[in-house]
């Protein structure tokens, strides 16, 4: 299976817990279209998620209008964001 094949699988299983997060994980809205992606929450110990939210925090600030729920992370889109969880996973 080549690299795109992964990914889509990768995006369909982020995205497969629409109604609640299972335990050990949270969602995230990403993109402009605030895509749901829900990933464990491990990930929060991983430098490079870290400076995603840095940079996030930076661009919007801590008052911006959050998705309930969730951390929203407008400033990555959907494919990136996919990519930097399974460079992480």
């Amino acid at each position: 299976m080549g690299a795109g094949g992964k990914l889509q699988q990768l995006m369909a299983r982020l995205h497969l817990a629409r109604g609640g997060v299972p335990r050990g994980h949270f969602a995230v809205y990403v993109g402009e279209a605030r895509a749901r992606f829900v990933v464990p929450t491990a990930i929060l110990k991983q430098p490079s998620f870290v400076a995603l939210l840095e940079s996030a925090e930076e661009e919007l600030g801590l008052d911006h209008h959050c998705h309930p729920g969730g951390l929203t992370i407008p400033c990555c889109s959907e494919r990136d964001f996919a990519t930097l969880v399974r460079s992480l996973g």
